[in-house]
């Protein structure tokens, strides 16, 4: 099997962040986010002289990574979760059994209620449930994006680890399909499969990723290539009213404000959520995928989609929003709400002026989130949807300058999160990325962290 070495940047921020502190050099502890030991630690490294690491290779250095911090080890902690396949790595049911806490019993059985609660939302807007189907599809030769000046090239994207193999395009098996997963048009999920050819009879790793906003499933190839020539089969799809499933360039935009004006529907994240669960039906009845292995990772609207879709479903082993986590209740009680709404603008000026305001105000924010994506900013917000997604491995990865989720509002979910982690044992299965000096963007280094974790647990 052909396994790339970790990139640099992560090997050199296990150094300075694991081997520096055991010798207390160069250091900084923000003590600010210790708060009774759920909030996780900050670390960066000074940079008051020119031989100090920061110097050195600053970008890395100044990356604020927040893990939890760690109790005295005890011996539950040789249970930690990792999914792998079963050969290997115990199920998370088989740990839980022999060391379950009072607490992450608790935390397991909340977590249970909040996902019955969620599908109960999310069965509400169906246009008819209907037994999942696959139907054949062909590869998209234009595909649609929903811009007035379409992206070319993604720096980002093409940095991600690949392996070097001879004669690759030959040896890259594509497929293209559509899962049924409603009745209706948006019923139609079309679905892209990048795999190695000679590995097909093979059970292997699978990662899902997710597009962001007006573009597509083709714009995703970098990353699905360069995960496929490492054995993984890489899978993408459209979300909903994006690629395939638009007709022109306000097609998403148009199905947002049909959704405030009738309520029938959830284009934001929420339809997309249900495709995502229907598609985990479909992958682990694959004969090539390890049900057990499934990964799920975006970008911004799609980092979103992972984030809502692994707190829905269990079946998402390993997770990795980037650029997508924040926290809708925080921003609009502190007043942090305009860059997300200037994201999706049209659907609020629509409701601006149902409501007869003159401008669009937290007022107006709040009800459009309640129509659109009843729960968004209360039950499903990220204080209590991302410590659902524990035990398993989850890597949040954001801009530290993001005004569309904004670090501040992650504090509590962060705590939260921590705490959720702890009690099932699993501290270091969580971590949360903030990259200095980054707005809303995914850079080279999140898309190369991102590919370190996916090997850290989902690769033998």
């Amino acid at each position: 099997m052909i396994k790339p070495s970790p990139p640099k940047k992560a090997l050199i921020i296990c150094i300075y962040y694991f081997i520096v502190p055991l010798y207390g050099k160069h250091i900084i502890m923000h003590r600010s986010l210790l708060n009774a030991h759920q909030q996780p630690l900050s670390f960066t490294l000074s940079s008051r002289n020119s031989n100090s690491p920061s110097t050195v290779h600053s970008h890395v250095a100044q990356t604020m990574a927040h893990t939890c911090p760690r109790s005295l080890p005890t011996s539950a902690e040789k249970l930690s979760y990792k999914y792998r396949s079963s050969s290997q790595t115990r199920s998370v049911s088989d740990s839980t059994e022999t060391a379950m806490s009072p607490a992450m019993e608790e935390a397991l059985d909340d977590a249970q209620k909040l996902r019955d609660e969620f599908l109960k939302v999310l069965r509400s807007r169906r246009s008819g449930e209907v037994p999942l189907s696959v139907e054949p599809a062909k590869p998209v030769s234009h595909p649609l994006f929903q811009e007035a000046s379409p992206p070319t090239f993604s720096e980002a994207m093409n940095a991600c680890p690949k392996a070097n193999i001879p004669n690759f395009k030959d040896k890259l098996h594509e497929e293209n399909l559509y899962l049924i997963t409603e009745e209706g048009e948006q019923g139609r999920l079309p679905v892209w499969i990048l795999s190695m050819k000679e590995n097909n009879t093979q059970k292997r790793p699978a990662v899902v990723f997710l597009h962001s906003t007006n573009k597509n499933k083709e714009w995703l190839r970098p990353l699905l290539e360069a995960y496929a020539s490492r054995e993984y089969v890489a899978i993408a799809i459209d979300s909903r009213y994006h690629g395939e499933r638009a007709s022109n360039i306000s097609t998403y935009r148009d199905a947002l404000i049909s959704s405030w004006k009738k309520g029938d529907t959830m284009p934001f994240l929420f339809d997309t959520t249900w495709d995502l669960i229907k598609l985990a039906d479909y992958l682990t009845q694959r004969e090539d995928v390890d049900p057990t292995r499934i990964g799920i990772t975006g970008e911004s609207l799609g980092g979103m989609h992972a984030w809502f879709a692994a707190a829905a479903d269990t079946r998402y082993a390993v997770v990795v929003p980037i650029i997508g986590v924040q926290g809708f209740r925080w921003a609009i009680d502190n007043d942090k709400w305009q860059a997300r709404v200037d994201s999706i603008k049209p659907v609020f000026e629509a409701a601006r002026i149902d409501l007869g305001k003159t401008s669009i105000d937290k007022e107006v924010v709040e009800k459009v989130w309640d129509r659109i994506a009843p729960g968004l900013a209360s039950k499903f917000d990220s204080p209590y949807t991302i410590p659902a997604i524990a035990p398993r491995p989850l890597l949040i990865v954001n801009g530290e300058e993001d005004p569309r989720c904004p670090l501040a509002g992650l504090e509590i979910p962060k705590s939260r999160a921590c705490k959720a982690y702890e009690d099932a044992q699993s501290i270091h299965n969580f971590k949360l990325i903030a990259e200095p000096g980054i707005g809303h963007q995914m850079t080279a280094f999140m898309v190369k962290e991102a590919s370190y974790w996916f090997d850290q647990f989902l690769m033998p």
